[in-house]
């Protein structure tokens, strides 16, 4: 026992000098550190470049609009970087908001009605009114995640008829039900699901006055998530039998193929709002005035880009070509 008293004394003594050197020397100064983080700066970088950074996948219903994106509108055939420390979907998603300005409108309310994706009527009585004071201008509209949604059901509403001269979407939710499901996983509910549920609360209790008469309000303030949310409120508001039918006539993946306009669709595969599985591929293809641009990554409403995303995103940057691209050369579609 007393030699072994001894050995471990010794070798706390060594252990203890071996350290206190390792200090004074420094991590980078005995070089192991730096060979560990140029060794692992290396591999990640190679894991970057050939599992990250990827271009989007371009889908179209003709080679005549396909064509046109890539002549006018390159970006959507270029290699998207995702930011390298935040590529993740949710890391996307959750640090977009922290880095982006937010000017604060405030609204008043006047009605006892809401808006919710299906209904159309607000959009269609704004479209015609700009168009009315500006009837020769070159119009266009662009919608995000639920306006996205509204948007195309708008469009595959009215068809061709519309006085839109084409139309940009970024991250649609396709189909509701998947969208629904998605989020009520447990970990995109608690990250999501629920703080975007009490928000909702939050916005309809304001005004608690204007809709106690039509619906149970304290129902609706027990809700846990999107879908009883919606259930609760969404549905009763505007008529739907059940959350089944509103949902049904909400997702404007049923609608896509009458759209009549060339319209351009930025989603990100790895979006948890809306899942891969129910981006309408085979619709798209069917349809010469519809293109879907899929990213691998870039979350929802993400598309962050650069070191440090300050500046523009990637979605941006498809915004900006694909706008310039229908004003300065739109007749070019009409010709093909």
């Amino acid at each position: 026992m007393q030699r072994l008293a001894m050995d471990l004394r010794m070798l706390s003594r060594e252990l203890s000098h071996y350290l206190e050197h390792q200090v004074r020397v420094g991590f980078f100064g005995s070089g192991v550190g730096f060979s560990l983080i140029l060794g692992f700066s290396v591999a990640y970088a190679c894991y970057y470049l050939s599992s990250i950074a990827k271009k989007p996948q371009l889908v179209t219903g003709g080679e005549s609009f396909s064509r046109f994106l890539q002549d006018h509108c390159p970006v959507v055939t270029e290699t998207y970087y995702p930011t390298v420390w935040c590529w993740e979907s949710r890391g996307q998603t959750l640090l977009r908001p922290f880095i982006t300005s937010k000017p604060l409108v405030q609204y008043r309310k006047y009605t006892p009605r809401t808006y919710c994706c299906s209904n159309t009527e607000d959009l269609e009585t704004v479209i015609h009114h700009v168009h009315s004071l500006y009837p020769s201008a070159p119009f266009l509209a662009a919608g995000v995640s639920m306006g996205g949604m509204l948007l195309l059901n708008y469009l595959g509403k009215i068809g061709p008829k519309t006085p839109l001269k084409a139309a940009a979407t970024f991250s649609v939710g396709w189909n509701t039900f998947a969208c629904t499901e998605s989020l009520e996983k447990p970990l995109n509910w608690l990250l999501f699901n629920y703080y975007l549920t009490t928000c909702l609360q939050s916005f309809v209790n304001k005004h608690r006055h204007m809709f106690v008469k039509q619906i149970d309000m304290d129902h609706v303030m027990k809700a846990k998530s999107i879908r009883e949310f919606d259930k609760r409120f969404t549905s009763v508001m505007f008529g739907y039998r059940t959350i089944d039918d509103y949902y049904t006539d909400a997702s404007p993946n049923r609608r896509l193929k009458s759209v009549g306009i060339p319209v351009l669709c930025l989603n990100s595969v790895d979006d948890v709002f809306s899942p891969s599985h129910a981006i309408p591929i085979e619709t798209a293809k069917q349809n010469p005035n519809v293109a879907l641009v899929l990213t691998s990554y870039g979350g929802h409403i993400g598309f962050l880009e650069g070191i440090w995303p300050r500046q523009s995103t990637y979605m941006d940057r498809v915004f900006k070509q694909f706008v310039q691209a229908m004003i300065e050369h739109g007749h070019e579609l009409s010709s093909m």
